[in-house]
């Protein structure tokens, strides 16, 4: 699933290409509308195709931004309102000038929903497992979950709140790595980049939030950023199916210390893995305490 820095890569690059373009025609696939006709809520939630497409045909897109794992598109028609995009297991966003662009077969033959801009170039998204989302927004109230979403690991106020959510009673008892997972403690972290700072950190996966000291959670918040930021830099990490809209495969997989690998970078050892909130938390049984 991409994380944060998979997301800001495709922002980075979606932002240029399509912000102050208006959007002239709207695509949604037959998948999508044999999904919804049997009562399925299939990457366009809350809403008809044919009310989405009315809906941004005509509009502007004004910005797009990232908000932990999610893409905002600020769209303008008549009046403000909000795009707002999750990737899912398996999303992808291209900028092309004909689906025929999308050089690998398997993303295009699951484009979904195509938007057609006034430079004559489709912002075309593709999502081969279908578990993204597309809503519609008035604002973020309308779609609660987004309201509950900590700061981003980069605001100065990102550590104070990751302290005060990981020492209620609610997290404490919790493992660490399901705790730096959760949203609403930490923005955009998932398990790749928690496998990877808990490695780094010589922490335990599975120890309670609650048995480790303030300066060590401190650390681990650090190691958190450090590690976002540097993946930002790498272009993200591509294990299957992420891409940036040029159809290009990130590189922090290169880098990774942990997630992944069968034997301990540092120590030789033997990875073991265990479940940890429905993930598989891989960790060196001699190096993680």
């Amino acid at each position: 699933m991409p994380e944060l820095p998979e997301v800001e890569g495709v922002v980075r690059q979606i932002r240029p290409a399509a912000a102050g373009k208006t959007i002239r025609d709207v695509f949604v696939s037959d998948t999508i509308r044999l999904s919804k006709a049997n009562g399925k809520e299939a990457i366009i939630k809350k809403m008809d195709a044919d009310a989405f497409i009315s809906r941004l045909v005509g509009a502007e897109i004004s910005s797009v931004e990232r908000r932990s794992k999610y893409i905002y598109f600020t769209m303008q028609k008549e009046r403000e309102f909000l795009l707002v995009n999750h990737l899912g297991m398996s999303g992808a966003w291209f900028y092309v000038d004909s689906l025929l662009s999308i050089t690998e077969e398997k993303f295009r033959r699951h484009v979904h929903v195509v938007l057609t801009l006034d430079d004559g170039n489709l912002l075309a998204y593709s999502d081969i497992r279908r578990f993204g989302e597309m809503r519609l927004l008035n604002g973020e109230a309308d779609f609660p979950p987004l309201l509950l979403m900590a700061p981003e690991p980069f605001a100065e106020e990102a550590l104070e709140h990751f302290l005060h959510m990981a020492e209620r009673p609610k997290y404490s008892a919790k493992p660490i790595k399901e705790v730096i997972m959760d949203g609403q403690v930490i923005s955009g972290c998932g398990n790749i980049y928690a496998t990877e700072a808990l490695f780094r950190m010589k922490i335990h996966p599975n120890r309670a939030a609650g048995r480790i000291s303030r300066a060590r959670k401190i650390q681990l918040f650090k190691a958190v950023a450090a590690i976002l930021l540097e993946s930002i830099d790498a272009g993200g990490s591509t294990i299957s199916d992420y891409r940036n809209i040029n159809g290009e495969s990130g590189r922090m997989q290169d880098r990774f210390g942990m997630y992944g690998k069968k034997q301990c970078m540092e120590c030789g050892t033997a990875t073991k893995s265990l479940q940890i909130a429905g993930r598989t938390s891989v960790y060196c049984p001699t190096c993680q305490k």
